[in-house]
This record gives structure tokens, sequence and C-alpha cells, in this order.
């Protein structure tokens, strides 16, 4: 029996990277609002929390809302030019479905938006459910959103796995009451994600599998 039910993910950073297309979205809005384009080093140290709290770094609270605005519109029409599964993300999903765990992403990302990523990357037919920002009136870390996710696909908590690049995501779980298992290859090295708690720090998601395979 899988030592997990259900394995749910966190989507930038963690099961794709989509950082190309995030950092473009930063450098087409902030010049417009009359700050200069940042590098992809600063976008990347900037995102988590949701795409308000990210564009905070970069603008004045009175530009924020604008800032969103532009950055999701421009970000709708270039959202599948660059994205693209990180590596062993499709071998993770198709294995560990096939042993009948319940597969789900959940994000700051826009819901919308990252439905459409998960359908163009074929991902889809393995997820019972992909949550994202707009999709409820809370993002990680707040209790709610853990609380929302487990109920919809009836998973419980002591059963449930979430795999994610960030403190927000070992906060998120923790907050919800089940394990994080955190991978290096998005916003955080390892050493930040033990010191956020992160139940497991593993390199990336062929680790991640190998140790979900591991009896």
């Amino acid at each position: 029996m899988p030592p997990y039910d259900t394995l749910l993910l966190d989507l930038d950073g963690t099961l794709v990277d989509a950082f190309t297309t995030i950092h473009r979205s930063y450098c087409h809005v902030l010049p417009q609002l009359g700050r200069p384009a940042p590098t992809l080093a600063q976008v990347r140290a900037a995102v988590g929390g949701g795409l308000e709290r990210a564009m905070g770094h970069f603008l004045p609270p009175e530009l924020v809302a604008e800032g969103v605005r532009l950055h999701v519109a421009y970000t709708d029409s270039i959202l599948l030019e660059d994205v693209r599964l990180l590596p062993g993300a499709r071998e993770l999903l198709e294995a560990q479905h096939a042993r009948g765990v319940a597969l789900a992403a959940f994000t700051n990302k826009r819901g919308e938006h990252s439905r459409r990523i998960c359908a163009h990357l074929g991902v889809t037919p393995f997820l019972r459910g992909v949550f994202g920002a707009g999709d409820t009136p809370w993002l990680k870390p707040r209790p709610e959103f853990a609380t929302y996710v487990l109920g919809t696909l009836g998973a419980r908590a002591d059963r449930t796995l979430l795999i994610g690049d960030s403190p927000f995501d070992i906060a998120a779980a923790h907050a919800g009451g089940f394990a994080c298992w955190a991978v290096c290859t998005g916003t955080h090295g390892a050493a930040e994600l033990t010191a956020a708690g992160a139940d497991r720090v593993l390199p990336g998601l062929r680790e991640v599998q190998a140790a979900l395979a591991t009896p």
C-alpha cells in the first residue's frame, strides 16, 4: 500500500518550469509603470505567496493592482510558449497514478492559467483537480485553502503529502495538517527549505519518486 493516498503538487518550480514566462511578463509590465525590467534572479526571488505579494516587491502599493492586471493579461497571451515539465515530473505522475494515488495541483498560480498549462503539457489525465488562485478566497499558506482541497478530493490529512519548492508550501502543508517534501528546483535552496521546516528535502522529482517507491 502506498505511504500516501493523496499527493498534492505545487506547480511553478515543482512540477513545471514557468520562470521564463513569468520573467517575460514582469519585463513587459514594469517598464509600463515606470520601473526597470527585473533580472530573472530578481523575479525568482520575488515569486511565492501569490501574484499580488510578488508584484509588491517591485511596485508601491498604489500600483500593485494595475501591475497585476497587466501581468495577468500579458501572461495569458504567452502562457504556453516557454513552459515545460521539470525533469521527472511525468514519470512521477504516471507512477503514482498507476499506484492509485490521488494526484492534484495545489498552487498560488492563477487557477485558469494552471489548468491551461496542465492540459498543454498533457498531465491533466493524471490529476483529480487543479486548485489555484481565484478558485477560492484563499491562497497558500492559509489553512482554509488546504482544507478546501482535501475536502474536495475526499482526502485525509494524515494520508496526504505535498511536494513543493518554497516555505509557502511547507507552511501550507503544516497548516493543513499534512507533510511536505521540498524540492530544490524552484525558488529556494536546501538550507532554506530545511530551516523552513520541510519534512524532507530532495534535489528534484526523480528523487521524490525514488523515495516514494521505497518500501
